[in-house]
């Protein structure tokens, strides 16, 4: 019930160089000052390939920590297939991370809060493809939950992770290098948006199947996950609240853009999955909402200039994207 990153590590030409054979991928971006008096743009460099990938190997180790086998076993076995799924991509807690060291903090001090993240977008995911709401029967590059332990696991596996996700932000984050009244900021963010005003509202609609909700469904139920996840590595690592509103529109407008992305892939491929924004306004209108929403995610980073290369990986998210239009 969330955004999800492409599959693959393909450099656009558009985004990046080409690297020399047997070197890192990396992503040449020019990033401008905002003022209108700066016209030279920087060049700078970052190594996406080994970002990305250093970052889901850390998590999914934290992961496996995080949720070990014990009693019941049938419980705890449903609830680790899901969340360490080999396929899985990882977006909201990289993004979450990506966002905190923007401020300059070590990312030890974001884990709990990413691993967290992955633990709501996993249980979301489950109750998603139940057969009372999506009825999948794969997930991840795997069966789902329900098709192999069964509806009623697969519902208390998914309950065990949402109230898990609190628990390990709350006895994990070290109070040294976060203020306690961030990481109770950090829990109302995420209890927010997992809530009846957000990813369930959009789960609502999407069941009522009306297609003029369809905008509705795509801001709640991938846009929701985005913003939280750069809402929270911003809280934790200090931000100014106008720097929080402008990553809570930059996330909530990438986890939409995925979504949209996602939609005119599968259109091109002949995936079929019930109403989309391409089913509903067509595939020329999906993509020119697509590139406008790549535009304005660039815009909310404006403000993160001052940083320099720390803000690279949050372009990364917006690049992916563009590699699959």
């Amino acid at each position: 019930m969330a955004f999800s990153i492409a599959a693959t590590l393909t450099p656009s030409p558009n985004a990046y160089y080409k690297p020399k054979a047997g070197a890192p991928v990396v992503l040449r971006r020019a990033v401008r000052c905002s003022s209108a008096t700066a016209a030279a743009a920087v060049s700078s460099e970052f190594d996406l390939r080994s970002y990305w990938t250093s970052l889901i190997k850390e998590v999914d180790e934290k992961l496996n920590d995080a949720v070990p086998m014990k009693y019941p076993e049938l419980i705890h076995e449903a609830m680790r297939y899901s969340l360490l799924a080999k396929t899985a991509k990882r977006a909201p807690p990289v993004m979450c991370i990506a966002a905190y060291e923007l401020f300059g903090g070590h990312r030890d001090a974001a884990f709990p809060t990413a691993c967290a993240l992955e633990m709501v977008h996993a249980a979301s995911l489950v109750h998603d493809d139940l057969p009372y709401l999506d009825d999948a029967p794969t997930r991840r590059g795997q069966p789902s939950s329900h098709t192999v332990y069964g509806p009623d696991m697969a519902i208390l596996a998914g309950d065990a992770l949402f109230p898990l996700a609190f628990q390990h932000i709350v006895l994990n984050t070290p109070p040294q290098l976060v203020p306690q009244s961030n990481i109770l900021r950090v829990v109302q963010e995420i209890a927010r948006a997992v809530g009846s005003t957000g990813m369930a509202a959009g789960q609502l609609l999407e069941i009522e199947d009306d297609p003029s909700t369809v905008e509705f469904v795509h801001e709640k139920k991938f846009g929701e996950l985005g913003q939280c996840s750069a809402v929270c590595g911003g809280l934790l690592g200090g931000a100014s609240d106008d720097e929080i509103e402008r990553l809570r529109e930059y996330g909530k407008i990438v986890g939409i853009l995925y979504r949209v992305v996602e939609d005119i892939f599968e259109a091109n491929t002949n995936v079929k999955r019930g109403k989309s924004y391409v089913s509903v306004y067509g595939i020329e209108k999906a993509i020119k909402a697509a590139e406008h929403l790549q535009a304005r995610a660039k815009k909310e980073l404006n403000v993160f200039e001052k940083y320099g290369d720390g803000v690279l990986p949050l372009y990364s998210f917006i690049d992916y994207a563009a590699e699959r239009l």
